[in-house]
């Protein structure tokens, strides 16, 4: 089965083709980090507007790297949540009318759970059941994951996601847009131990996180050491480093919880916070401590994309999964009311 995937959740415009048989066929991405980056961060009405503007070139761009014509795919699957509601929309009424001019079936897809198969992308892939750590702009949560759609969600993020808290960091430090990799990079220049953050929620049971706080104390302390030692060109790169080593270890801490709570010693971590190099190698150090493995996926496939959503259609398609012909959106949609393989 051949399925197109479409992510127009947010920022980023994704197409990408798989192939049940072959694997991923092809996916192409445009970024609208440029347009945005004059704002400070993204405005909805503009994210829209460029979906519309760059979603039908990039399909076309996929089909000719897949090889393939239109005529050749078995089915259409695309983002329907959660996200920006006008973004949404825009993939889904364009999945939706290219399934009834081909007269092949659409599904919907939960963009959460395009990130926590993505690893299922690569080789080798991880096997069920495993805990999954999803840190992205707008979510950071732990999940047990013992089939497609067999979701229990360990714990969830209070308020800031892990993500959200990198760029309102790295925006606190005047450090650009968009932040969170800007800081990350800052921060390979920092000194390690130079400032002590604290590790938010780690003194008490339980797998929920909290980032918020974290954010403050970061700009109290870039305050006050600003003001003892004006000047001090490395201040911002020891405060980053600071505040992505308690961001680090707050994530591992939580994830070796959950290993020793579920018992489970298979770890994939996902999204776009999934890219940061500091992270992959804590969580690998502690997996092998544990005597489990770690899995996540390219870094391409870390921030949003086609090819997890075509991924993830093409299983519930397969599965017999479909939708009747209606435009779904949702700007919210809890993982737990999907359906299991």
């Amino acid at each position: 089965m051949k399925v197109l995937g479409i992510e127009t959740s947010c920022d980023e415009t994704g197409i990408a083709i798989y192939d049940s048989e072959q694997g991923l066929l092809a996916h192409t991405l445009h970024s609208q980090v440029k347009l945005h980056a004059e704002y400070g961060g993204v405005v909805p009405e503009l994210a829209s507007r460029d979906h519309i503007r760059y979603l039908l070139p990039l399909m076309e761009k996929a089909l000719v790297e897949a090889g393939i014509n239109k005529i050749d795919l078995d089915g259409v699957a695309y983002t329907a949540g959660p996200g920006l509601i006008g973004a949404l929309m825009v993939g889904a009424s364009t999945a939706r009318s290219l399934a009834m001019a081909l007269n092949v079936p659409a599904i919907g897809v939960h963009h959460m759970e395009g990130h926590l198969l993505a690893p299922m992308l690569e080789e080798p892939a991880p096997g069920f059941p495993f805990i999954a750590l999803l840190v992205s702009g707008g979510h950071t949560l732990l999940a047990e994951v013992q089939a497609v759609g067999q979701y229990k969600i360990l714990g969830e993020s209070l308020d800031d996601a892990a993500g959200e808290a990198f760029d309102k960091t790295a925006k606190l430090l005047d450090l650009g847009y968009p932040g969170g990799p800007v800081l990350a990079k800052l921060a390979e220049q920092g000194k390690q131990g130079a400032y002590e953050f604290p590790r938010p929620m780690t003194d008490r049971p339980g797998l929920d996180f909290s980032f918020s706080g974290l954010k403050t104390f970061t700009l109290n302390t870039y305050q006050k050491a600003v003001k003892s030692s004006p000047g001090d060109q490395s201040l911002k790169a020891d405060i980053a480093r600071a505040f992505e080593d308690a961001v680090v270890d707050t994530l591992r801490i939580k994830c070796q919880r959950a290993v020793k709570q579920t018992g489970i010693k298979t770890l994939v971590i996902a999204g776009g916070v999934g890219a940061n190099l500091r992270l992959r190698a804590s969580l690998k150090t502690m997996m092998e401590k544990q005597g489990g493995e770690l899995f996540y996926p390219r870094i391409e496939f870390c921030t949003d994309n086609g090819a997890m959503i075509a991924y993830v259609g093409c299983l519930r398609l397969m599965a017999g999964q479909y939708e009747p012909m209606v435009i779904n959106a949702r700007a919210r949609w809890p993982m737990e009311e999907l359906e299991t393989i």
